[in-house]
């Protein structure tokens, strides 16, 4: 949630050691047959798109390092701004990372976060369904967890040191009597709770075929009780809609209905589209929210009415091969699933960092890309047919302990980051928390690791079927 280590004699070595481990696999090319054109839809996976704001309720809490040392940290609520309307709240979890205000975050499977095989993620889920804010009755919970009283600040900062406990495994307390006891109560109570649903996702992203059929099924899952379907933007150039199984055009889809790209016969020979869906609809508690930059993973815990939003693409060509490719994290592997089909009646034969990889007619795979902790990405695919896809992130898969040795510098609150920024004096605290002007030198070291050459190991899962 905050600088809490900014540790100035590690922080060179570290980031040294990360860039020329990683810089190997800081950028990517899948090659395939044709001149690429750019593809510009979105890479996210759906659902919530917010900013980061300010740490807007809270109080204190003690942190205990490795090394013994005690310091004092604000532990509550943040307040973040989704994207074409809305409001959140969220607690944070990997209590050492820093965070940086202003940062985008995207609505996030659990699988793709610090909580990725934690198995006490689900009783964080439990704690923040049984706490403030969405218990709201501060007397009622004062009275169950035996503290004489509860304020909305030190509610929060009990609630958020009881996530802590969970998500880092750390030695925190409340420093009010009354937010240590509902911190202690949450801890006792807390069962596990299943992973909430996403808002709003299409399955498949991505999907491909020849033109004249329809292309699909896109199928949606969403929380809301109904989304609203936009074509694609050149639909009146291609001819391309949306429509059902029968046929019949969509302008509004809700939970389970499945969409298809309707390409007409005299369409071009190849060509992509990209369709949007979107609601306005409260996101369930306990989704996780990833940022884009390295600034730490949030974790919700109330929504306003919210506007959430997926994107999915469709792929056509008359012959050869014809792919359909897509991208997500996978923390469990430590890298990003790169999942490739071809629908087409010929071979698709790509090139990955020196490895060829050939996906027969009717074939699917995935490419798992390692990474480090904390490696930033940025893979562009390319494949037959005018087709190329750049996809980029953070993988941020692991809780940041406390080194031990260090000393512990707690922050007020974010880190006041300048993303991409300006150099300020906080700048070389940012620098030891992986933030700083410095960045675009790092990545340029990286890239021309890449262009020096060396071999990256890649996990390859093979199945049978199309558009998988």
């Amino acid at each position: 949630m905050f600088s809490l280590f900014s540790v100035r004699r590690r922080g060179a070595a570290r980031l040294a050691a990360v860039t020329l481990a990683s810089g190997l696999v800081a950028a990517g090319v899948l090659a395939g047959a044709g001149a690429a054109v750019a593809d510009e839809e979105p890479q996210r996976q759906g659902g919530a798109t917010a900013t980061l704001g300010s740490l807007v309720t809270h109080d204190q809490a003690v942190i205990r390092g490795e090394d013994g040392n005690e310091r004092e940290i604000p532990a509550g609520l943040f307040e973040m701004s989704v994207q074409d309307g809305g409001t959140l709240q969220s607690y944070c979890v990997d209590i050492h990372n820093p965070t940086q205000q202003g940062a985008k975050y995207q609505e996030t499977p659990w699988s793709a976060t610090s909580l990725n095989n934690n198995p006490d993620a689900g009783k964080v889920h439990w704690i923040l369904r049984n706490s403030y804010p969405q218990v709201n009755d501060l007397a009622a919970l004062a009275k169950k967890s035996g503290a004489r009283s509860l304020t909305e600040e030190t509610a929060a900062a009990g609630t958020q040191v009881a996530i802590w406990r969970y998500s880092d495994g750390a030695d925190v307390t409340a420093v009010d009597p009354g937010a240590e006891k509902l911190a202690d109560y949450l801890e006792k109570r807390a069962r596990n709770h299943a992973e909430p649903k996403a808002s709003l996702t299409l399955d498949p992203p991505a999907v491909s075929g020849h033109p004249g059929k329809p292309l699909g099924p896109v199928t949606v899952r969403t929380s809301a009780d109904e989304v609203m379907v936009s074509p694609p933007t050149d639909a009146t150039a291609s001819g391309v809609r949306i429509v059902d199984a029968k046929g019949e055009e969509l302008t509004s889809a809700k939970n389970g209905d499945e969409l298809y790209f309707d390409v007409p016969k005299d369409a071009a020979l190849s060509g992509s589209a990209a369709l949007t869906v979107q609601a306005s609809t409260t996101v369930p508690v306990g989704r996780a929210f990833a940022s884009e930059t390295r600034s730490q993973t949030q974790i919700l815990a109330g929504s306003s009415e919210s506007t959430v939003a997926a994107t999915a693409s469709a792929h056509w060509a008359e012959q050869g091969p014809i792919p359909a490719l897509s991208a997500q994290k996978n923390c469990a592997k430590g890298g990003v699933d790169i999942a490739a089909s071809n629908v087409g009646d010929e071979p698709f034969t790509f090139e990955l960092m020196g490895f060829k990889h050939t996906i027969g007619a009717g074939k699917s795979q995935t490419v798992t890309i390692p990474l480090q902790e904390d490696q930033a990405y940025d893979f562009t695919i390319t494949g037959p047919n005018g087709f190329e896809k750049r996809i980029k992130g953070v993988l941020d898969c692991a809780t940041a302990g406390s080194p031990a040795g260090d000393t512990p510098e707690p922050s007020d609150g974010p880190s006041p980051a300048s993303i991409g920024g300006t150099g300020t004096t906080d700048d070389l605290n940012l620098a030891d928390t992986g933030s700083s002007n410095a960045t675009p030198m790092i990545a340029g070291i990286a890239v021309a690791l890449v262009v020096v050459g060396g071999a990256a190991v890649f996990f390859l899962r093979k199945k049978d079927g199309s558009g998988e």
